[in-house]
C-alpha cells in the first residue's frame, strides 16, 4: 500500500464541524425507543444477570466489527448507502437501495410512535389516562379497530404527527452541521440529564430493590438456551443503527481525517450504557409497581414495547408522588431519543436521492418529508395504525435487517473482495488499528449466526404466524413489506444516475488494492 498523503483531497460535501460532532449524532442515532423499552425486558427474560454475558460478547463479536464496516464503507466513498456501494462494487448497488428503503419503512411508523410520546408528555400533566391505562391507550387515545385497513384518522395521533414531520422536513433543510448535529449537541444532553433525573428519582421508590434483583440476579442456567444468544445478539444488533444505511450515511458527512474506529468504540459502549442505564430505571420503577400491587416482579405484565411504555408506565406513574414530573421526564425521554433516531433514517433516505437525482438539499428533504408524513398518516395514524405498526415493525426489524446485514457481509468478503482494502482504510485513518480478527468475523461468524436468526425467524413466522392476526393481514402487511423492499430496490437500482458525476471521484488513502474499485460511475 501507498503512504497516507499529506492532505486529503478537498470535495464540496458537508461534514460534521467536529469529530464530537459526529459522535454524539451516531450515538443519538443508536439510543432510540428499543434502548427503553426493549432491553430490560429481554435482558430480564434471558437470564437476568446472566444475559449480560452474551449481550457482551455480541457487542464486542458483532455490534462493534459491524459498526465498523458501515463507518469504512461510508467514510471512504464518501456517500449515502446506494451510491457508496456503487463506488465500492458497482453490482452492490442494489444493496443500497434495499437499506434505504428499510430506512424508508422503519421512519413511517417510527414518526407515529413519537407523536404517541409527545400525546403522553401533554397527558402527564393531568394523569389523563385515569386509572385504566390500557382501555384508555388502546380504546380512548388510538381507538383500536380489529385487523384491516381503516381510513379512519385518529386525532390524537395526526396532529401531533404533523409536527413531528414538521420539524424533521425543517431539520434536513438546515442541513448536516446546521439542522442534524445541533439537534444532537442540544438533544442529547438533554436525553441524559432527563433519563437520569428519572432513573435517580426511580431508585428512591418503595420495591425498587426488589426490582433491581429481578433484573440482574443471574440465572446462569439460560447460558445454555440458544434463543438467549439470538436475543442478545438481536438486541446489539438492532439497537446499533447498523446494517442498514445509517451509519454509512454519517460516516461519510465525517472529515476525510477522522478518527473513525476509536469513535466506534465510544458510540458502541455509549449506546450498552445507556440501556444498563435504562434496565436501571426501568425496573426500579416496576420494583415500585409490584410492590403496590402486593405481587412479585415477575407477576406483572407489559414489561416491554409499547406496552411497557404507554400502559404499564403511565399505571405506575398515577401510584406515584410527584407523578407529574416523572410522566413527563419519561415520556420527553421518549421523544427526544425517538426524535434523534427518526432524524437519521429519514436523512439516509434523502442524502440517497440527493445523490442519485441531483436534487438540492431543501427539495430532498420537502420530497421524503412529504413523502413519509402522507404514508404515516394513512396506514398509521387510524384506527388501525397500532397493529398495522406491529406487523410491519416485525418484518422490517427481523426479516429486513437480517437480511441486509447478511448481504453486506457476504458482498464485501466474499463477491466485491473489498474487505481487506476497507480495514486498511481503517486502520490508516484511526489510532485504533482493526486487525485481521476482523476478516472471519466480517466474513464468516456474523453471517453465519445471523443465517441461524433468519432462519429461525421466518420458519417461526410460516409455522405459527403472527400474534394472531389473520393470515391475509400478516402477508399483506407482513411479507407485503419484505416484498415491498425487493421491489424498491430493483426498481431504484434500474433508474439512471442523473445526479453526481462521478468521473472524477478518487477514494482517499490512496491503497493499492482500491484501484480497481476507484473509477467513476454513471
Amino acid at each position: 500500500m501507498t503512504e497516507v498523503q499529506s492532505t486529503a483531497p478537498t470535495e464540496g460535501r458537508e461534514t460534521w464541524t467536529s469529530n464530537r460532532g459526529f459522535i454524539l449524532a451516531a450515538v443519538g442515532s443508536a439510543v432510540g425507543l428499543g434502548n427503553i423499552w426493549r432491553f430490560p425486558g429481554v435482558a430480564y427474560e434471558g437470564g437476568g444477570g446472566a444475559f449480560l454475558v452474551p449481550y457482551l460478547i455480541a457487542l464486542v463479536t458483532a455490534g462493534i466489527p459491524i459498526l465498523f464496516l458501515d463507518y469504512a464503507v461510508g467514510h471512504r466513498f464518501r456517500a449515502a448507502a446506494p451510491l457508496a456501494f456503487r463506488r465500492m462494487w458497482r453490482k452492490a448497488e442494489a444493496l443500497g437501495w434495499f437499506q434505504t428503503a428499510i430506512l424508508f419503512v422503519i421512519a413511517t411508523y417510527y414518526a407515529v410512535i413519537i407523536a404517541w410520546s409527545l400525546s403522553y408528555f401533554y397527558f402527564s400533566f393531568g394523569t389523563t389516562w385515569g386509572d385504566d391505562s390500557a382501555g384508555f391507550f388502546v380504546g380512548e387515545y388510538l381507538k383500536v379497530g380489529d385487523p384491516g385497513v381503516s381510513t379512519q384518522l385518529v386525532g390524537g395521533v395526526a396532529w401531533p404527527l404533523l409536527a413531528v414531520w414538521g420539524a424533521i422536513i425543517v431539520i434536513l433543510a438546515l442541513g448536516v452541521a446546521k439542522g442534524v448535529e445541533k439537534l444532537n449537541v442540544i438533544g442529547l444532553p438533554l436525553l441524559v440529564l432527563g433519563f437520569s433525573a428519572l432513573v435517580i428519582k426511580a431508585l428512591t421508590l418503595p420495591g425498587a430493590s426488589d426490582g433491581l434483583n429481578a433484573l440482574f440476579s443471574p440465572d446462569w442456567s439460560a447460558l445454555s438456551d440458544l434463543n438467549v444468544w439470538i436475543a442478545a445478539y438481536s438486541q446489539i444488533f438492532f439497537s446499533m443503527s447498523i446494517a442498514f444505511g445509517i451509519m454509512i450515511s454519517y460516516a461519510s458527512f465525517q472529515r476525510r481525517k477522522a478518527n473513525m474506529t476509536s469513535s466506534g468504540l465510544v458510540v458502541g459502549f455509549a449506546n450498552s450504557s445507556f440501556e444498563i442505564l435504562a434496565g436501571i430505571g426501568v425496573f426500579s420503577t416496576l420494583g415500585f409497581l409490584a410492590h403496590q400491587q402486593n405481587v412479585a416482579v415477575g407477576d406483572l405484565e407489559g414489561i416491554t414495547g409499547p406496552t411497557l411504555s404507554f400502559i404499564t408506565f403511565p399505571a405506575v406513574i398515577s401510584e406515584m408522588p410527584g407523578s407529574a414530573l416523572f410522566g413527563a421526564l419519561f415520556f420527553g425521554s421518549l421523544a427526544i431519543a425517538g426524535f434523534t433516531s427518526l432524524i437519521s433514517l429519514v436523512l439516509g433516505v434523502s442524502v440517497a436521492l440527493q445523490e442519485k437525482f441531483g436534487l438540492s438539499r431543501t427539495t430532498a428533504a420537502v420530497t421524503v418529508g412529504v413523502t413519509c408524513a402522507i404514508v404515516s398518516f394513512a396506514l398509521f395514524s387510524t384506527t388501525t395504525g397500532l397493529i398495522a405498526l406491529d406487523t410491519v415493525d416485525q418484518f422490517a426489524n427481523n426479516i429486513g435487517i437480517v437480511v441486509s446485514a447478511i448481504a453486506m457481509c457476504v458482498i464485501t468478503v466474499w463477491l466485491a473482495r473489498t474487505i481487506e482494502m476497507l480495514r486498511t482504510h481503517l486502520s490508516m485513518v484511526s489510532t485504533f488499528k482493526v486487525g485481521k480478527w476482523w476478516i472471519p468475523v466480517i466474513g464468516v461468524y456474523a453471517p453465519v449466526f445471523l443465517g441461524v436468526m433468519l432462519i429461525q425467524k421466518v420458519y417461526d413466522l410460516i409455522s405459527e404466524g403472527y400474534e394472531g392476526y389473520p393470515t391475509w393481514y400478516v402477508g399483506v402487511f407482513g411479507w407485503g413489506t419484505v416484498a415491498l423492499l425487493v421491489v424498491l430496490a430493483i426498481g431504484f437500482t434500474a433508474i439512471p444516475w442523473r445526479g453526481r458525476d462521478d468521473a472524477s471521484f478518487r477514494a482517499w488513502p490512496e491503497i493499492d488494492s482500491a484501484a480497481p474499485v476507484t473509477g467513476g460511475v454513471r
